[in-house]
């Protein structure tokens, strides 16, 4: 070997034109790492400009429209005008926001009423409001999200996750009106994460059988945005309660979210508010979705009002004192504890309207979004005629539901009075934001107005996009 090297040394001594060639080569090897480098940094600069690019129109408004443009009309939007400003006006409203858009881009977005009923200030567009359990399907995609990555499937057990759902018990009550307690039994199979995401795993608020022991828990209720302990704190000690039925056998509207949301803290070693953040509210331009709201935009959180024993509206929360701002601000409520605007949820549900893509943001695949949107349930929720997926209700059968509508079109609402829905077929989507409970008997017929207004601005389909 060393005579090699000598050889070698001694034919380039002879021959400069070799030893040249390869210095030659070594160069230009030397050059093409440099331009491959350079060539990675300016990719680097051009990939990194277009997701700025992106995130900026993403961190606008969604894109606007003449309703004329995507077949609305606008003397018929007027209705909806003139009815939402009777109910500010005539009926003592507290302040709302309306948003209609149609093929992604907002065709109505109007405002009503006072931001406080003790003020003059009008309500903004931009108000922010407690959506409650319109939560729900922000955490219900952050379990597809994983589901999608592989990280779970919907059918596996919960216990897998939370060791403590391996064995959960059921409250049975018994028969005759007079008789107190109940008995315990074992739950007949395991909880499963789709359980939990159509509200078939037995759980409630915290009203059946067992409200006592609920209520000596501290758990009861769908309200834990004050509550000084983490969401994996309160699931924990939720467990170790009785349920209210046996999983899959009923429908049973409770701390299902809640459990989910913990489900996701555990499986993506992130809490519940990072990972919402990060892969939801904060790719898609959610800039006012919270569970706990900055204080610099606590001037926008707007009161709470709800019917008194009197039947009269009086404010129920008063955002100085707030729990969505001076709160703990630990326990991440996936079933009820964002705060949001009504342009900000509409992105959203114009996310899911595109089958789980915005502005070139993907968050789901169009498949996802199907299964989400597919009754699960069976007669198990409603009887029939409206379904219930996966974080949402579905109409099923029109004429049964007896309100404007088309089958398919999925939504839910929140606790304060506040709704949506998104309607595949049509392209509409549809937020109606206020803050009521309970709400008064003069404006239970509030949302089934706005839905019905909505609906008969219709006028043409939208054509391609």
């Amino acid at each position: 070997m060393q005579s090699a090297v000598i050889n070698k040394g001694k034919l380039e001594a002879n021959n400069p034109f070799l030893a040249r060639s390869e210095e030659t080569i070594y160069l230009t090897q030397k050059t093409k790492a440099k331009r491959a480098r350079a060539g990675a940094r300016v990719l680097s600069l051009i990939a990194f400009f277009l997701l700025s690019i992106n995130i900026l129109a993403l961190a606008s408004e969604l894109p606007k429209a003449r309703p004329s443009e995507v077949g609305l009309s606008v003397d018929r939007l007027n209705r909806l005008t003139q009815t939402l400003q009777a109910y500010c006006d005539q009926q003592g409203a507290p302040g709302m926001v309306a948003l209609v858009a149609r093929n992604g881009r907002v065709a109505y977005e109007q405002a009503f009423g006072r931001f406080r009923l003790d003020r003059s200030e009008p309500m903004p567009v931009d108000a922010i409001f407690r959506i409650a359990s319109q939560s729900k399907a922000i955490t219900s995609v952050a379990v597809m999200i994983l589901m999608e990555e592989g990280k779970l499937l919907l059918d596996d057990p919960v216990s897998r996750y939370i060791p403590e759902f391996k064995e959960t018990y059921v409250a049975v009550k018994p028969e005759g009106k007079d008789i107190r307690g109940y008995s315990q039994l074992p739950a007949k199979r395991q909880i499963t994460i789709r359980d939990l995401l159509t509200h078939t795993a037995g759980i409630s608020y915290g009203d059946g059988p067992a409200r006592d022991e609920y209520l000596q828990a501290g758990i009861h209720g769908w309200y834990l945005t004050d509550k000084n302990m983490t969401i994996g704190e309160v699931v924990k000690k939720l467990v170790k309660l009785p349920f209210d039925a046996q999983p899959g056998e009923r429908f049973v509207y409770g701390y299902n979210t809640d459990i989910l949301g913990y489900l996701v803290e555990v499986v993506s070693g992130q809490t519940l508010a990072e990972f919402v953040e990060k892969r939801i509210t904060g790719p898609l331009g959610m800039k006012d979705t919270y569970f706990f709201l900055p204080e610099s935009k606590a001037s926008r959180l707007t009161p709470a009002y709800g019917a008194d024993e009197d039947g009269k509206i009086k404010m129920i929360e008063d955002p100085a004192t707030s729990p969505y701002i001076y709160g703990p601000r630990k326990c991440y409520s996936g079933g009820a504890g964002l705060v949001s605007t009504a342009e900000d949820y509409a992105r959203f549900l114009v996310m899911l309207q595109n089958g789980g893509e915005l502005g070139g943001i993907r968050i789901l695949s169009p498949k996802s979004v199907e299964l989400m949107a597919s009754d699960h349930v069976g007669r198990l929720y409603s009887g029939g005629p409206v379904g219930f997926g996966l974080g949402f209700s579905i109409v099923k059968d029109l004429g049964a539901s007896g309100i404007p509508g088309t089958i398919g079109a999925f939504g839910w609402g929140g606790a304060y009075f506040t709704t949506y829905w998104v309607d595949p077929v049509e392209k509409l989507v549809a937020v109606f934001m206020i803050q009521l409970l309970p709400v008064p008997a003069n404006l239970t017929d509030l949302q089934d107005k706005f839905r019905t207004l909505v609906y008969q601005s219709i006028v043409n389909g939208v054509g391609p996009r």
